[in-house]
């Protein structure tokens, strides 16, 4: 089983400029992290290895969700919500809305939310 406290490094660049964290795996952003905001992109590829990166992202730099997949559906945990991850396979999350309130925001093409 594949380590994942840290990015691995086969066919994955990580870039940290200025303000931002980019992650790529062989040519697509999986991950961009800008202030209190962060993509995931599959770009298409449900593959283990980018889920594997995108949650090696997370636990390095301590970003606070986890993505999941449950009877062939990716999903992310992000501050005590659940969202899936629709067919683009593109989410944006904002940082710091606390389950409290249960005010998280995201952009997905999911009508459902």
């Amino acid at each position: 089983m594949a380590q994942t406290q840290t990015i691995g490094t086969h066919k994955t660049t990580v870039l940290n400029k200025d303000n931002s964290i980019e992650v790529y795996y062989h040519d697509t952003m999986v991950v961009y992290v800008s202030g209190q905001y962060l993509t995931l992109s599959t770009g298409g590829w449900y593959t283990p290895t980018t889920k594997l990166r995108m949650n090696q992202t997370s636990n390095q730099y301590n970003l606070g969700y986890r993505v999941f997949q449950k009877n062939y559906n990716w999903f992310v945990e992000f501050e005590g919500e659940t969202i899936p991850f629709d067919k683009s396979g593109i989410i944006t999350l904002k940082k710091g809305q606390g389950k409290q309130n249960q005010n998280i925001h995201y952009r997905t093409n999911n009508p459902s939310y």
